[in-house]
């Protein structure tokens, strides 16, 4: 069944972090500085922080290179790169706290490493996955692929830095290899021309024009 674009879609990504300017070095390193924005938060944050950002890529050689890069740039590894049943991929943990996974389908390298991201998906991790689909098309998002009670995803428009996505929040836990508990501020914020509200799993979105380009490399401040 075709998919039709979405009228609401993410249109920022805003990570909550301690120091933005430090954030922002490990951000440009890593090569995502124009996919998200920053902004300074000591709110308190134990744990899993109930999310994560996941880049995939075209081939094996670049999850090495992008990992490497966040490695070489103070990011800890959480999960080694391998093999899996639905391709390669690796996890790291940044020195702001946000878990990045790393992944492509490809299990065998075609040619030369890349910088290239081929696309970014924010997967929050809920308790319902259902009750929270259901929340988000009430607020004007498209659903493009679900599997039941088990993971949904949204459709984006082509200005749009990143997909959204929902994933149970145990089962996001076990595949990016970290206890499920946490609590205190998820520190992320979204934005889209649906908001400002909050979800049912306590998840923050602002009101944020559509983008008409890519975001700007310099952190936003609030």
């Amino acid at each position: 069944m075709a998919i039709t674009a979405s009228p609401v879609s993410v249109a920022s990504v805003t990570l909550e972090v301690a120091d933005p300017e430090a954030a922002q070095r490990f951000h440009t390193a890593f090569g995502v500085d124009t996919r998200i924005r920053l902004r300074q938060s000591e709110a308190p944050s134990t744990g899993f922080r109930g999310f994560t950002l996941a880049l995939t890529v075209s081939q094996p050689a670049t999850v090495e290179r992008f990992l490497g890069s966040a490695v070489d740039a103070g990011a800890t590894v959480i999960k080694p790169a391998a093999k899996s049943l639905w391709g390669y991929g690796g996890v790291v943990q940044a020195p702001d706290g946000t878990l990045w996974k790393v992944a492509t389908s490809a299990k065998k390298d075609t040619g030369p490493a890349t910088r290239e991201i081929d696309e970014m998906v924010v997967l929050l991790g809920v308790e319902d996955v259902k009750v929270s689909r259901e929340f988000y098309v009430s607020r004007g998002l498209t659903v493009a692929r679900s599997f039941g009670g088990k993971y949904a995803e949204f459709a984006s428009e082509k200005s749009s830095p990143v997909k959204l996505a929902l994933y149970k929040r145990r089962g996001l836990a076990k595949d990016l290899g970290v206890s499920a508990d946490g609590t205190g501020s998820h520190r992320v914020v979204l934005g889209s021309t649906a908001g400002p509200f909050t979800d049912p799993d306590g998840y923050g979105w602002e009101a944020a024009a559509a983008l008409s380009h890519a975001p700007s490399t310099a952190p936003a401040h609030s």
